[in-house]
């Protein structure tokens, strides 16, 4: 409480001179019309801002800035790519903008640092025009919450479907032997920070699932020579409880999308263990890159996967069906395997980003920007 006193101090320091200016008439802001603001880290809600606005640049007569400060920010429309950045801002911002924010995931139940996030947010419904989410299930939720279903707007999270594209034959075996795993391995990949913070992540994060996600491949690992192939940051405790269990594996943290993209052409399946998602962009990216997708139900999971036809299914927590579902998939020979995710990367395709780019700006952006002319 006194971090968050402390911070909301800061904002309210930052953000005054500017709004003082902005409603006198001094100061009219600066840069593109529709301002994009991102966690200041190389991370998926950057990716986010970066993909839409590259997915806009051939289409839309207008530039979309990227920004990590929001407070100087006027005349404008202003996404909020966090609702977490967002309810630490809201309550200071000024007043002439339009504000849209992303609402990816979160509820109650998932602990007293949600639920008092979720307090915030639902004090600053009144500040902003549009909310984004990404799927059906938390729409529901927040329309249950008493967010106006007029400014809901639900949008897929983005997916470039030129960079995440099944490999040829030479393309996985290249990367196999790149990520050091043997030709008789089954590689499992899980793409997700897991671990609370930026750093090392010794502490999970338990909305990801990542003990689920150990002893799903702990059971597999049993009669499978199952590898285990991670990326991004804080991964600390997946990669405790793996060495302990015995179970290889391999992280990177590849910078660019095209190496990201890489390390999907050397697995045999994605497995998604997550107890709460706004995507997860693991899902999307698999799915796209030809990889067999066993996810929980959460998400954008069930809005995407029918079961046993583009990928498998489980409820949260289910280890045993996460189990089942991934030996299910692990045993397909090569022409259904071919089938499946051949019907899942069609199933993704609406969400690539041109396509989610134009839906952001025919949705949210032209509609904010003409009730601001």
């Amino acid at each position: 409480m006194i971090l968050d006193f402390v911070r909301s101090c800061a904002c309210f320091a930052k953000c005054s001179p500017w709004n003082l200016a902005a409603s006198v008439g001094g100061w009219r802001g600066g840069g593109p019309p529709v301002q994009f603001v991102a966690e200041n880290a190389d991370w998926s809600v950057r990716w986010d801002g970066e993909g839409i606005r590259d997915g806009l640049a051939p289409a839309v007569p207008i530039t979309m800035g990227l920004i990590t400060k929001p407070y100087q920010v006027a005349h404008r429309v202003v996404h909020f790519g966090s609702q977490y950045q967002w309810a630490t801002w809201a309550p200071f911002l000024s007043k002439t903008n339009h504000y849209a924010v992303s609402f990816f995931h979160g509820k109650p139940e998932d602990g007293p640092d949600a639920r008092r996030h979720i307090d915030q947010f639902m004090d600053t419904t009144h500040l902003f025009s549009r909310v984004i989410v990404a799927n059906k299930l938390v729409g529901h939720r927040l329309l249950a919450w008493g967010v106006d279903e007029d400014k809901m707007v639900r949008i897929p999270i983005g997916v470039d479907t030129e960079i995440f594209r099944p490999p040829s034959l030479q393309q996985r075996k290249t990367a196999r032997q790149r990520l050091g795993f043997p030709e008789d391995a089954v590689v499992v990949g899980s793409f997700q920070k897991d671990g609370v913070g930026w750093g090392q992540g010794m502490e999970p994060k338990s909305i990801k699932g990542p003990d689920v996600f150990v002893a799903v491949v702990k059971q597999l690992a049993e009669e499978l020579p199952i590898r285990v192939m991670l990326t991004g940051p804080a991964r600390g405790y997946m990669k405790s409880k793996l060495k302990n269990l015995g179970i290889p594996y391999s992280h990177q943290y590849p910078s660019e999308q095209a190496k990201l993209a890489d390390c999907y052409h050397g697995l045999d399946l994605y497995l998604i263990s997550s107890r709460e998602e706004g995507g997860p962009k693991g899902l999307m990216e698999s799915m796209a890159s030809g990889v067999p997708v066993v996810s929980t139900a959460v998400g954008m999971a069930p809005d995407l996967i029918e079961d046993e036809v583009t990928g498998g299914l489980a409820a949260a927590e289910d280890v045993e069906g996460l189990v089942n579902r991934a030996r299910s998939m692990l045993a397909l020979d090569d022409t259904a395997r071919a089938q499946l995710t051949a019907k899942a990367r069609e199933a993704v395709l609406p969400c690539d980003w041109k396509v989610v780019a134009r839906r952001h700006w025919e949705e949210v952006y032209q509609p904010l920007l003409n009730e601001a002319a």
